[in-house]
């Protein structure tokens, strides 16, 4: 198969495996998204919308190719039934996003009849979501106040926090991340959960981001220490954990890692999957596979198309300790990496799933 790189995008999409991807443009409002749903064999698909300023549109087509894969396997080692899915609106969400904007999109949605749910993402925001319910009944994440779950960020930061607590049950014989030096970078929603938990149970916290001022929003709740941007990668401590965005573990940033262990909430961490998941294993560095610790925001956002409840959604949510200490296990046992164990954990739902329907 032709690389990523070269690729025509119908090569790019039959490499990813996805079932559809739609272009969507409207000249008046400025609308240019892409929404790609990847697998519906577990249950209509379900992820974000992200608002993002792509250098080029190969851009925008690999990032929603790779994140509604993403979700497929999320949602899959969740033990929910969904598939994936994912869009992505090319532009400046600051001069762009308008009501015209988000509605037209919905409509996007609407079209596809209930094959894709939108949620919030990157530059969109529960009042973003709302606006795009107007024209569209296939959207989650709501505010609480209209029967939603509201903001999914502490139910994922939730989900992290145990995979962390599990990948030092595996390395160190101890759950408890108590003395530990834990290096969170990106404290927005997630990152900024997830600092709580951390020092709530003793852990050294430093932590960095692009935004001064989310940086000194924690600092002040929870006194924990900033770096520099430099110092992140190289910052020697017992956990890393990338809560920003994704591509972070390449051929340029693996080697310089001082950890033993890589857990955090962005998605697709591993620039590419084999080399660098790979890279991580030659260097004895433990890896949480992000699409099993993040599953938190889409196991809140999935209660909510039962009937909220965020106890329920927290109990489901802690399903992911174990299940991350079983692909641990099974990555060990059949001596590949964290990453292809997951994997295939997540496709051998799928396929039983799948296998059922044949018969249906």
């Amino acid at each position: 198969m032709a690389p990523a790189a070269t690729a025509s995008p119908f090569e790019r999409i039959a490499q990813m495996g996805h079932e559809n991807v739609v272009y969507c443009h409207d000249p008046e409002t400025g609308l240019r998204a892409i929404i790609a749903i990847h697998n519906t064999v577990l249950g209509p698909s379900l992820g974000g919308l992200r608002f993002w300023h792509y250098a080029h549109e190969a851009e925008a087509l690999e990032d929603v190719l790779r994140l509604s894969r993403g979700m497929t396997f999320k949602s899959s080692l969740a033990g929910i039934h969904l598939g994936g899915g994912k869009a992505v609106i090319l532009g400046d969400a600051s001069q762009l996003k308008t009501e015209a904007l988000l509605r037209r999109f919905g409509k996007f949605v609407d079209n596809l009849g209930g094959k894709y749910y939108t949620a919030e993402d990157v530059n969109i925001s529960v009042r973003d979501i709302e606006t795009i319910r107007q024209e569209t009944r296939y959207v989650a994440g709501l505010p609480e106040e209209l029967g939603g779950s509201g903001d999914p960020s502490p139910v994922t930061a939730y989900g992290v926090y145990l995979g962390i607590r599990a990948c030092l049950k595996y390395q160190t014989g101890s759950e408890s991340p108590a003395g530990k030096r834990v290096v969170v970078q990106g404290v927005g929603k997630v990152g900024s959960y997830l600092v709580e938990h951390l020092v709530k149970d003793g852990a050294q916290v430093f932590v960095h981001d692009i935004h001064p001022e989310a940086v000194a929003a924690v600092v002040n709740a929870h006194g924990v220490t900033p770096i520099a941007e430099a110092d992140v990668v190289a910052f020697d401590c017992d956990v890393y954990a990338p809560c920003a965005l994704g591509g972070g573990l390449s051929p340029h940033t693996i080697p310089k890692l001082k950890c033993g262990i890589v857990c955090g909430g962005a998605n697709n961490q591993l620039l590419e999957e084999q080399r660098d998941g790979e890279a991580l294993k030659a260097r004895g560095i433990l890896y949480g596979p992000d699409f099993l610790v993040n599953a938190g925001g889409v196991i809140n956002v999935y209660t909510e198309l039962e009937g909220y409840n965020q106890k329920r959604a927290l109990r489901k949510a802690e399903q992911i300790y174990d299940t991350c200490l079983k692909v641990l296990h099974e990555a060990t046992d059949t001596d590949t990496t964290t990453h292809a164990a997951a994997l295939q954990l997540a496709l051998r739902r799928i396929d039983s799933i799948a296998g059922i329907q044949k018969f249906l």
